[in-house]
């Protein structure tokens, strides 16, 4: 699988997502010096988490319909440069108004990740080992969630919170250094084995049209279905992102260093989580000889597995309890990470895979949108986060049914092609 120069992709993408969720989750970290410094309340830091997602949405499908029409690889460029510089513009901000700025031009530049990473697997991977490809590269995400914690969270307490922001902005812009002189945006006719004959064709035009309209797919129950699970799973995660922290120092009463590790642990047990997920799918792929079964049963299976955790993580006791469950619930989550993007995958053309997951990918984080505000309102009016634990456990049991019952394998007779060859 990692032969013919797909291991240097892989690695690249891995730390894309690394760099991705380190940037992404430092604000959450330095929340308690934020709110301090900038004198917030907690309406006002749910609405400051909802930013990012208001950029990050749109620009999820704006990055997937150019990473079909532009490549991938430029796609990810700019997008790597544009969010790094942002991350540094937030050590600027003085007042709510600016950091709300910042966050949401931050987001845009993230928006365009998954759906590059997902096509860049798209064309170097043949669908047998895609699961697995997918489950590496975006590993890296969790990884970088976990590594956020001990270095934002040492940064802030030493040099202070703005420093941080400075120091990952540099990271990522030397990634892109090495991504544009390095990676190409297609394997080249050495780097193809006779048997990947699913693998997108060498040397094909980028922005190639596909055959079908890339509004058949918009439409489709499979792909909107597969977008309120993903709603689902990004809930939790952004849940877990934004005020999991805040509830360790607010609710537990740990103070930032004791909060900067322990956030470590769900982080840590989802990376293990992502890279079995793709493992786990593949491996039932290969027994029953039904990608859309192996990617369902997972998703379903686990994404329930979550909802659980996360319910019953708002209701006990103790701290250990508290951060135990949500690891147990992250971990959940994390297997279920590349079905939503495999599935795309295994029900779209290769033209249109860019397209269709980006649209995907921005209606499930509307999530963003309004579940930090919710979550915000729902603690400045009650004092707890207990219900705000509940109802993302109750949004995850509604996103596995979906999927249970209304993703199914979309018909070659119902596109447009086929119809009108008729």
């Amino acid at each position: 699988m990692l032969s013919k120069g797909r291991g240097f992709v892989l690695v690249m993408l891995f730390i894309a997502g690394v760099i991705n969720y380190m940037d992404r989750s430092a604000l959450s970290i330095a929340a308690p010096f934020i709110q301090k410094d900038l004198q917030l309340d907690a309406a006002h830091m749910g609405m400051i988490f909802s930013s990012f997602f208001i950029g990050y949405a749109i620009f999820n499908f704006i990055g997937g319909f150019a990473s079909d029409y532009f490549g991938a690889k430029k796609v990810l460029s700019a997008s790597m440069t544009f969010w790094s510089i942002f991350a540094g513009v937030t050590a600027l901000t003085f007042n709510f108004i600016s950091l709300f700025i910042a966050r949401v031009l931050f987001g845009m530049g993230e928006g365009p990740l998954s759906a590059s990473q997902s096509k860049m697997v798209n064309n170097w991977f043949p669908k047998k080992s895609r699961a697995r490809a997918l489950a590496i590269a975006m590993a890296g995400t969790s990884l970088g969630g976990a590594l956020s914690g001990p270095v934002v969270g040492m940064v802030a307490i030493n040099w202070g919170w703005k420093v941080s922001f400075v120091v990952i902005a540099i990271i990522g812009l030397i990634w892109t250094v090495i991504w544009m002189k390095f990676i190409k945006e297609l394997p080249s006719g050495q780097e193809v084995d006779e048997q990947d004959d699913d693998v997108i064709q060498v040397n094909a035009p980028v922005g190639k049209s596909g055959k079908t309209p890339l509004t058949f797919y918009l439409k489709q129950p499979t792909v909107l279905f597969t977008a309120v699970a993903f709603f689902a799973y990004n809930y939790i995660l952004f849940f877990f992102l934004t005020w999991f922290p805040s509830f360790l120092t607010d609710a537990r009463h740990l103070n930032v260093k004791e909060m900067s590790f322990a956030t470590m642990i769900p982080w840590t047990v989802g990376f293990i989580g992502f890279t079995m997920g793709g493992f786990i799918i593949d491996y039932i792929y290969k027994k029953t000889g039904n990608a859309l079964f192996s990617r369902k049963v997972v998703l379903v299976t686990c994404l329930l597995g979550s909802a659980v955790s996360i319910g019953f993580a708002g209701l006990v006791t103790t701290t250990t309890g508290a951060v135990t469950l949500m690891a147990l619930a992250v971990f959940f989550l994390y297997l279920t990470a590349i079905t939503y993007w495999s599935i795309i995958q295994d029900t779209v053309e290769k033209e249109r895979v860019g397209g269709v997951g980006g649209f995907m990918h921005f209606l499930a984080n509307i999530s963003g949108i309004i579940g930090p505000t919710v979550t915000g309102f729902i603690v400045q009016s009650t004092g707890k986060f207990t219900s705000a634990f509940l109802l993302a456990g109750g949004i995850a049991v509604i996103g596995a049914l979906c999927v249970a019952f209304f993703v199914k394998p979309i018909g070659e007779k119902n596109k447009p092609s086929a119809i009108n060859s008729k």
